[in-house]
């Protein structure tokens, strides 16, 4: 074989096929195809991860609401109880305190906490009002008497505390 044949046949290696071009594309197309199928199916997984997690932490850190919930009317009556014992057997007085401390405890483990708005502006996301009364001895819109503690889990509010605000005093003048 000659030099210029040599050449000739290098040249033709070179130069794909017309049917081998068309099958390079299809090819190169495919695997373009199968390249964004993988970036969006890593995508979704690492989204479906995040949100695994989230939802874990959710239910961990929320998780104690409906215990909490039920658990609120059993707190409530325990201290009413101990308020309204005026004298008695020292020793079960002892007993109900040491058991409604275990409680409090308990609760505060979980993440739930007390709402005692006493004095602070009405805020209607944390607060019931049941009734407005004028006062003179705190600012107008502010809680004058707490009548049920709230408490709230984490951020999330269990029970909202029910309170008597304050409005403006009447001036005496009259009605």
């Amino acid at each position: 074989m000659s030099h210029e044949d040599l050449t000739d046949e290098a040249a033709r290696s070179q130069r794909p096929e017309p049917a081998a071009s068309g099958a390079l594309e299809a090819a190169r197309k495919e695997a373009e195809e199968n390249w964004n199928k993988y970036l969006r199916a890593a995508a979704e997984l690492d989204n479906f991860r995040k949100r695994a997690t989230r939802d874990v932490e959710t239910a961990r850190k929320f998780g104690p609401e409906r215990l909490a919930q039920a658990l609120l009317p059993v707190r409530d009556s325990l201290a009413a109880g101990l308020a309204a014992t005026s004298k008695g057997d020292a020793g079960l007085i002892q007993g109900q305190q040491a058991t409604l401390r275990l409680l409090d405890e308990a609760l505060a483990a979980a993440g739930v906490t007390e709402i005692d708005p006493k004095g602070e502006p009405f805020d209607p996301a944390k607060h019931e009002a049941l009734t407005v009364v004028p006062s003179a001895e705190v600012e107008p819109n502010s809680v004058l008497e707490v009548i049920q503690k709230g408490y709230q889990l984490h951020d999330r509010l269990l029970r909202a505390a029910k309170v008597i605000v304050a409005r403006a005093a009447d001036d005496g003048s009259g009605a």
